[in-house]
């Protein structure tokens, strides 16, 4: 299982990587609102912090019987520039015109 975090973390990452790509490209992408779906698990921790944690769950691999619930969140991002208002654009390569 991944921290949630991470997995936002791993994903600012792998947006970052296409908006530097696109810099010099004619042809980019404005960048719309993302949706991601992942399968949790919460995680109440006990002790004096009370800290809950959700864990993000690798569907592949073994299966196994587990005590805690699997449930399903849906997270709207909406990318933005740090220090601006408007919206990252990332690559896209055009084939040329073959008029």
């Amino acid at each position: 299982m991944i921290e949630l975090a991470n997995v936002i973390k791993d994903l600012r990452e792998e947006l970052q990587k296409a908006i530097d790509a696109g810099r010099e490209e004619e042809l980019r992408f404005e960048l719309g609102p993302i949706e991601l779906e992942v399968s949790v698990v919460v995680d109440r921790s006990d002790g004096g912090h009370g800290k809950v944690r959700f864990w993000v769950v690798d569907m592949g691999g073994e299966h196994k019987k587990d005590t805690t619930d699997n449930q399903r969140i849906k997270l709207s991002l909406t990318p933005q520039l740090a220090g601006g208002t408007r919206r990252p654009q990332v690559s896209g390569q055009a084939e040329p015109d073959e008029s």
